[in-house]
């Protein structure tokens, strides 16, 4: 059966309530049936940084999206040749999976930067885009050729970011607001983001 495939990238570094609620808008949009969320081993763009083992960020991931039935956690990009760029992962996925629909699912801050993302325009020759609104953020102009593959999906952002919370797990301060008790579990059984990544 042919679906309608929504691909959601990230380091996952870790995996937080801000990425959850973000997956749901992109569930909840109409426009897909599933949700692949991949995950990234090194992303281009962030060749200065070491993330935690992909491993622990495999089985964050794995925990944070139990139980839902329309989100499937993909480790493909982990075989590519690094870097890992999303067109090399598009056609991979477009040759192994054929006769699906596939749709980019991005944050607003990502599709004002899309233009400079590594051979773009045949991106939009795979897949359209699907982008999370962010209240009060302004996308600005967006190339015509761009904004004609996008679909707009209201959400409402939790205001926290990996790094935020690799630091203030570093810093021993409580992260339960922001993070799925399983999550926690890994990080603390496994010792992550104790020093300074």
């Amino acid at each position: 059966m042919n679906a309608s495939i929504g691909l959601f990238g990230g380091t996952f570094d870790p995996v937080h309530n801000g990425h959850l609620s973000i997956a749901d808008a992109f569930v909840q949009s109409g426009f897909i049936d599933e949700l692949w969320v991949l995950l990234t081993p090194d992303p281009p763009h962030k060749t200065q940084k070491v993330h935690a083992p992909f491993i622990y960020r495999e089985r964050m991931l794995e925990q944070a999206f139990e139980g839902l039935s329309s989100v499937s956690i993909s480790t493909i990009e982990n075989i590519l040749p690094r870097p890992t760029y999303t067109i090399q992962t598009l056609e991979y996925i477009t040759r192994n999976h054929p006769g699906h629909r596939y749709s980019l699912c991005i944050g607003e801050d990502s599709l004002v930067h899309f233009s400079e993302w590594y051979r773009y325009r045949e991106i939009l020759d795979y897949c359209d885009l699907i982008v999370a609104r962010r209240p009060g953020f302004d996308a600005g102009n967006i190339d015509d050729r761009i904004k004609k593959h996008v679909q707009f999906v209201d959400h409402e952002p939790v205001d926290i970011s990996s790094s935020e919370i690799r630091s203030m797990v570093q810093k021993g301060e409580d992260v339960t607001e922001y993070l799925p008790e399983a999550v926690i579990e890994i990080i603390q059984n496994n010792g992550l983001y104790q020093s300074d990544h």
